[in-house]
């Protein structure tokens, strides 16, 4: 058998040799392109682009003014002085999950965020600011991945007081003694879109339909599960979506 057909690769250089040589070298081009295609798509899931390029623009070279945070104030707060989604003003001002803005800091706002403003009346209205559910060390942050889960919340893990009180004024619409996952779970609505959730518990001291103000102690922080430490599992929704509590929460 002449040498040039004895085996592929073998000898002199084969038709059949060379249009596999030209599929492989097809396929590689296409597997590049393909894998190139698929880590601009993962990057393009990961943060999704808005309408303004935001995260190439440093906030002094946007339009607007600055607000110079006071002591006691929030994110949520200053918001809701320039009636501002705090979703879009954490991203304008590069405010990260587990950032806390300080006294003196300055936070841009944009001029072409600004929404004409809406007065709102009625006692349903809630005014109050709200405060932390418990005094502890924060030992899981928002959006902190634990056991292939996303947390939608912090957990507070008490040092002494044990003692959970309602982070704002609200009725209790929400009381379950074994909720799945979170065992005994109280949630808050605050009358304007935003509720608190407050899961793990040891003991409930409240009921569904309860009234509660700022401060009143309403559980004690526990177990569930297969998980014996002590924590408070805590969540700002608005709606159905889960918030930064640190934006919200004064320092």
């Amino acid at each position: 058998m002449p040498q040039h057909i004895n085996r592929l690769g073998m000898g002199y250089p084969h038709p059949l040799r060379l249009i596999l040589t030209m599929f492989k070298l097809k396929m590689n081009i296409n597997l590049i392109s393909m894998v190139g295609g698929l880590l601009i798509l993962l990057s393009g899931c990961a943060t999704a682009p808005s309408s303004i390029p935001i995260a190439v623009i440093k906030p002094e070279n946007i339009p607007g003014t600055f607000h110079r945070v006071e002591k006691g104030q929030t994110l949520w707060k200053i918001s809701k002085i320039y009636n501002i989604d705090i979703e879009d003003l954490a991203q304008v001002n590069h405010i990260s999950d587990s950032s806390k803005i300080e006294t003196g800091q300055k936070i841009l706002i944009p001029k072409y965020l600004k929404k004409q403003e809406i007065v709102k009346t009625g006692p349903s209205v809630n005014n109050d600011d709200f405060d932390w559910p418990l005094r502890g060390k924060i030992i899981a942050y928002f959006g902190q991945t634990s056991n292939s889960m996303i947390n939608k919340g912090i957990n507070i893990a008490p040092i002494s007081n044990y003692n959970i009180t309602a982070s704002r004024s609200g009725s209790i619409v929400f009381c379950n003694p074994n909720f799945p996952g979170f065992g005994k779970t109280i949630i808050i609505d605050h009358g304007d879109g935003l509720s608190t959730v407050y899961a793990r518990n040891a003991e409930v001291f409240v009921k569904t339909g309860d009234i509660v103000s700022k401060g009143t102690i309403i559980a004690k922080a526990g177990q569930t599960g297969r998980d014996k430490n002590t924590y408070l599992h805590f969540e700002i929704r608005k709606g159905s979506l889960a918030q930064n509590p640190y934006f919200y929460l004064p320092d």
